[in-house]
C-alpha cells in the first residue's frame, strides 16, 4: 500500500515513446512541473498528451512541446504559446479541440467506466458536424479533419455523443498527499487534476506534503488513492516554486 517513490525519475521510468498521458493544471496553476521536468529529462518523444492548455512558451508542457516530443495534444485552450501555433500550423502537431466542460466529462467518464456520453456542448457546430482541422500539412492545407459525431434527440434536444478518455499515464499534482496516495488539492490548483488522474491506468502524483496513512479527515480527501499509483514527494524548494502566469499589480 505504501505508493511513494523515491525520485520523479524512477517513477517515470516506464513510460515510453508515443505513451499517452492526462496532465493536471489549469494555465500554470497545479501543474506537475516536476514530473513534467522530469520526463523532458529522459529523452521520451512522440507523446500523445490530454490536458486542458499545453502549458506555456518555457513552462509545463510547453517545455516539452518546445523539444518537439508532443505529437498530439487534446485539450480545450491553446492561447499564451507561440510555439504550440507555429508547430500546429505548419503541420507539426496534431490538436483535438474539444470543449472545456466536455474534455472534463471525458476525462471523469474514462475514469469511472463509462465509455460514452450524450452532451449538448458542441451541436450545431463542427464539434458534431465534423471538419475542425486536426492536423495541417506543411502547404497549409487541412490533412485531417475531425470526424462527424452521432447526434440523438432525447425530450426533443439534441445531445452529441463523446467518448470517455482513458490514457497510459496521468500526471498530476497535489497540496497533500498520503502514502496511499489519498490527495487533497487547494483550491483552484484542483482543476483538471483528480479528472486526470482518474483516467489514468498508472496516475502519478507528486505532491508538496506527504503525511501518513489516517492524517487526512476521509471527509477532506478529494481524489482516493484507489486513482493513485505512484506518489512522489516534492523537497520544500520544489513546493514553493509557482509560477504567476499573468502578474498584475495595483498602484
Amino acid at each position: 500500500m505504501d505508493k511513494v517513490v523515491a525520485t520523479a525519475q524512477e517513477a517515470l521510468a516506464d513510460v515510453a515513446d508515443g505513451a499517452s498521458l492526462a496532465v493536471g493544471g489549469f494555465g500554470l496553476s497545479g501543474v506537475p512541473d516536476v514530473l513534467i521536468q522530469a520526463l523532458y529529462a529522459t529523452g521520451t518523444t512522440g507523446l500523445r498528451v490530454v490536458s486542458n492548455n499545453c502549458g506555456v512558451d518555457g513552462a509545463g508542457l510547453g517545455i516539452l512541446l518546445a523539444a518537439g516530443r508532443i505529437s498530439r495534444v487534446t485539450g480545450s485552450y491553446v492561447g499564451d504559446n507561440k510555439e504550440f501555433a507555429r508547430q500546429y500550423l505548419s503541420g507539426e502537431l496534431l490538436v483535438e479541440l474539444t470543449p472545456q466542460g466536455t474534455l472534463a466529462e471525458r476525462l471523469r467518464a474514462g475514469g469511472c467506466g463509462v465509455p460514452a456520453f450524450f452532451t449538448p456542448a458542441g451541436v450545431g457546430t463542427q464539434v458534431a458536424d465534423g471538419g475542425l482541422p486536426w492536423l495541417y500539412a506543411p502547404d497549409g492545407t487541412v490533412a485531417v479533419s475531425s470526424p462527424p459525431k452521432e447526434v440523438r434527440e432525447f425530450d426533443g434536444r439534441s445531445y452529441v455523443l463523446e467518448h470517455g478518455i482513458t490514457t497510459d499515464f496521468a500526471l498530476v499534482r497535489a497540496a497533500v498527499g498520503d502514502r496511499h496516495g489519498n490527495l487533497v488539492f487547494h483550491r483552484a490548483a484542483r482543476n483538471f487534476n483528480p479528472l486526470a488522474a482518474m483516467a489514468g491506468r498508472i496516475t502519478i502524483a507528486e505532491v508538496e506534503q506527504l503525511v501518513e496513512p489516517g492524517v487526512l479527515d476521509p471527509d477532506e480527501i478529494h481524489l482516493p488513492g484507489i486513482f493513485v499509483q505512484r506518489v512522489v514527494e516534492l523537497t520544500a524548494e520544489q513546493a514553493a516554486d509557482k509560477r504567476i502566469e499573468k502578474r498584475t499589480v495595483r498602484h
